[in-house]
């Protein structure tokens, strides 16, 4: 993936830089379309998962017990180490290598931040988010290649990016041939002026930058995750396995998560039920009762993105453990130079194994903090005291 806006000032120079400004490379599937390195058992594996995930054992529970009474919304991730990244075939290279890191526990909001959480906030505070503003074309001039023309007069007026899928193959390096720039596109009308979140309360919202997100958890009291904390969470207490729940995608061809169904970017055959973001909790919550930590949206993090994070960090696990890690000093985007990005986590409705097959824990992506897309929200955590 791809700030005001950067995804929007790469869309418009496309033609003249001759680059994807998606950050999705096509993956490498295995050759009969399936994730490769599944084992047998899929029905043994997809009930110790469930069991876990919605009948922990008392005694677990009693050991790992959080500390305060539960926030609203919220459920504890007990501390612990776990395995961060991944070395596993068919993963990208910012992913690598794995190492070991132990993270104290928190409490995490279990679903993402609805539209109705979203809209309480905006109605306590006036509070206006990027893709409700203006787009400064001073800004855009610097983030684009010089010479690059003024856009017209309606492409500056304030707007999002809008999935805008084709009828057809296409080159899957080019996003604009499914990514659509659209004005009067933001929270309230995801899909552009015309469309709305009525009847939608309990869909994450979407369209929202980095600095909305982490205007939303100041006035909640609560803070983004860490990235390192996003991916233990999301793990669920299962740390050996290609996905939360196994290593099997589909375990007895059941839908574990909101993903793409189909062919990418053309053609959605819906298998789980949803062409475009679903309702939260319409999937299995992992073992630690979260919901759609893979899949339906991306998330945003604290953290700046650097392509080489997990390296740095198993340099420094060699010498010792690395503890409660926070983000880098500075970005460093090789897809986005001179962008200000930050990491996002999980994948969205979007992600397919052809494409990315971003829906596993250790999948990571650099998005610029100003970019908002019709598959990006973000969810809370909070720490004791």
């Amino acid at each position: 993936m791809i700030a005001t806006r950067h995804l929007f000032a790469q869309t418009i120079a496309l033609c003249v830089i001759g680059m994807s400004v998606h950050a999705e490379e096509p993956a490498a599937p295995c050759g009969d379309g399936t994730c490769c390195g599944t084992p047998p058992g899929r029905s043994a594996q997809l009930t110790a998962w469930l069991a876990a995930a919605e009948n922990q054992d008392a005694a677990v529970n009693a050991e790992l017990a959080a500390p305060d009474q539960a926030p609203e919304g919220m459920v504890w991730i007990p501390g612990g180490e776990f395995t961060m990244g991944t070395d596993a075939p068919n993963t990208w290279s910012n992913e690598h290598p794995a190492h070991p890191v132990r993270i104290d526990g928190f409490w995490m909001d279990e679903t993402e931040v609805t539209n109705a959480q979203y809209a309480a906030f905006v109605e306590a505070t006036g509070y206006v988010t990027v893709a409700e503003r203006p787009i400064d074309w001073e800004e855009i001039k610097k983030q684009v290649p010089p010479g690059t023309p003024k856009p017209p007069a309606e492409m500056l007026q304030p707007g999002s990016l809008v999935f805008t899928p084709p009828n057809h193959p296409v080159d899957l390096r080019n996003i604009t041939a499914w990514w659509s720039w659209t004005p009067g596109a933001n929270w309230k009308h995801p899909k552009g002026p015309n469309s709305s979140i009525e009847g939608k309360d309990n869909y994450p919202v979407v369209h929202i930058a980095w600095e909305d997100a982490q205007a939303y958890a100041d006035w909640a009291g609560k803070q983004l995750p860490t990235e390192a904390q996003w991916e233990y969470a999301a793990r669920g207490g299962n740390d050996n396995t290609r996905f939360a729940w196994g290593d099997t995608f589909k375990p007895d061809n059941r839908s574990m998560a909101n993903t793409w169904d189909g062919k990418f970017p053309y053609k959605n055959t819906a298998e789980d039920r949803f062409v475009l973001a679903a309702p939260v909790k319409s999937f299995p919550p992992n073992g630690y009762g979260l919901y759609d930590t893979a899949g339906n949206v991306w998330e945003w993090t604290a953290d700046w993105y650097r392509d080489d994070r997990n390296a740095i960090l198993a340099k420094i696990a060699e010498r010792e453990p690395v503890v409660n890690p926070a983000g880098p000093d500075v970005p460093s985007d090789a897809a986005n130079p001179g962008a200000r990005s930050r990491v996002i986590k999980g994948g969205s409705f979007l992600c397919h194994v052809d494409y990315c097959e971003s829906y596993r824990p250790p999948a990571r992506r650099g998005t610029p903090d100003d970019t908002g897309l019709q598959h990006t929200g973000f969810r809370c955590i909070k720490l004791t005291k």
